[in-house]
C-alpha cells in the first residue's frame, strides 16, 4: 500500500445545486477523489458538476432512481472502494459541513485509533446557541435512543452526517440491510456496533445558512423511536445471547422478569383492593415492591456492564496485527 493515504470524499446530492460547486472548490488537496452522487436529483446535480466543474478529482455517480441519503452514500462508497480508496469521508452537499475539518476526521483512522469517525456539534457549549432549539432537543432525544440501540454510550449527535470510515470496514456494511433514508447514520452505528468497530466523535462547529433541511424532528421521531427499539432488541440478542452468554445476560433476564412480575402483581392487587376501600397487607406490598427494586438493580448492573463493553480496539488494527 502506498505511504500516501488515498482519501475520497463522497457527496450525496439531492436539490443542493446552490451550494455544490462552492463546496467542491473548498475541498483540499489531501483528497484524491471526489464522488458526487446524483441521487436522481430533479435539479440535475450531476449535469451541473459535469458541465461546470473542472476539478479532475471529481467523478459523477448517478443513481437511476432516488434511493435517499443512505442509498446515495453507499453508491459513493462502492465507487470509491472499487477505485482503491483507503478512507471515505462523507459530506452533505448543502454547505453545512466545512471541508477544512476533513483532516480531523481522517486522522484517527489513519493513526489506527478508530474505524469510523463522526461529527459532534454539541462538544463546545458556547457554540450550541447557534443551533435551532428544536434541533438541540431533538438531537438530545435521538442521541439517548441511539446510545441504547447501538451500544456506543460515549458518542453524541448520532444524526450528524459528517463522517469518515475506513474502506475495509465500509466493505463489511451490507447495503441491503441498511436504512436508505434519514435513519441511515443511526443504522450505520448499529451495524458498526455488531461488528465491534471503534467509533470516535470529532468536535465541529455547526454552520447554518439558507439551506433547507429535509430532516424534521416532528416527522421522524416516531419512526426513529420504532427503529431504535428494534435495533436495541437485535443488539441485545446478538451480543448477549447469540454470540456470547455472560453474567450480564443473566442480569438482564432476571431484571426484566422481576420488574415485570412486581409491576403486574402490584397493579392487579391495587385494582382488586381499590374497590373495597381496604389497605393492602404489608406482605402484599413487599411482594410487589421487592421484585421491582431487585429487578431495577439487575437492569442497572446490566447497563453498567454494557457501558464498559464499548469497543476499544479498531477492526483495522486487528486485521493488520493478524497478517
Amino acid at each position: 500500500m502506498s505511504s500516501v493515504p488515498r482519501i475520497a470524499a463522497v457527496i450525496p446530492c439531492y436539490r443542493v445545486t446552490r451550494h455544490l460547486l462552492p463546496l467542491l472548490a473548498a475541498i483540499g488537496p489531501e483528497v484524491e477523489r471526489i464522488y458526487v452522487v446524483d441521487d436522481a436529483c430533479p435539479d440535475g446535480s450531476g449535469d451541473l458538476v459535469a458541465r461546470d466543474c473542472r476539478d479532475p478529482r471529481v467523478r459523477v455517480v448517478r443513481n437511476p432512481r432516488n434511493l435517499g441519503v443512505g442509498g446515495a452514500v453507499m453508491a459513493g462508497y462502492r465507487a470509491a472502494i472499487d477505485d482503491g480508496m483507503q478512507v471515505l469521508v462523507k459530506l452533505d452537499g448543502d454547505g453545512q459541513m466545512d471541508p477544512a475539518l476533513l483532516p480531523r476526521f481522517v486522522a484517527p483512522i489513519l493513526a489506527g485509533e478508530a474505524d469510523y469517525t463522526k461529527g459532534n456539534r454539541f462538544h463546545d457549549l458556547d457554540l450550541i446557541g447557534r443551533m435551532p432549539r428544536v434541533r438541540i432537543f431533538g438531537n438530545a432525544v435521538l442521541s439517548f435512543m441511539s446510545k441504547l440501540s447501538t451500544g456506543y454510550w460515549d458518542i453524541f449527535d448520532p444524526t450528524n452526517g459528517y463522517t469518515a470510515i475506513h474502506a475495509d470496514v465500509a466493505r463489511r456494511l451490507a447495503p441491503g440491510k441498511l436504512s436508505e433514508r434519514w435513519f441511515f447514520e443511526s443504522d450505520v452505528l448499529f451495524r458498526l456496533g455488531t461488528l465491534r468497530a471503534v467509533v470516535v466523535d470529532v468536535p465541529m462547529v455547526p454552520r447554518y445558512g439558507d439551506e433547507d433541511s429535509g430532516l424534521k424532528v416532528s416527522r421522524v421521531v416516531g419512526e426513529f423511536a420504532f427503529k431504535h427499539a428494534r435495533n436495541f432488541l437485535k443488539r441485545v440478542f446478538y451480543g448477549y445471547f447469540l454470540r456470547d452468554m455472560s453474567v450480564a445476560s443473566l442480569e438482564l433476564v432476571a431484571g426484566v422478569a422481576l420488574l415485570a412480575f412486581g409491576t403486574v402483581f402490584g397493579i392487579v392487587n391495587w385494582i382488586e383492593l381499590a374497590g373495597t376501600g381496604r389497605a393492602a397487607p404489608a406482605g402484599t406490598v413487599m411482594l410487589a415492591a421487592l421484585p421491582v427494586i431487585l429487578g431495577l438493580q439487575f437492569v442497572l448492573a446490566f447497563l453498567a456492564y454494557d457501558i464498559a463493553a464499548i469497543p476499544r480496539r479498531p477492526l483495522t488494527r486487528q486485521v493488520a496485527s493478524s497478517r
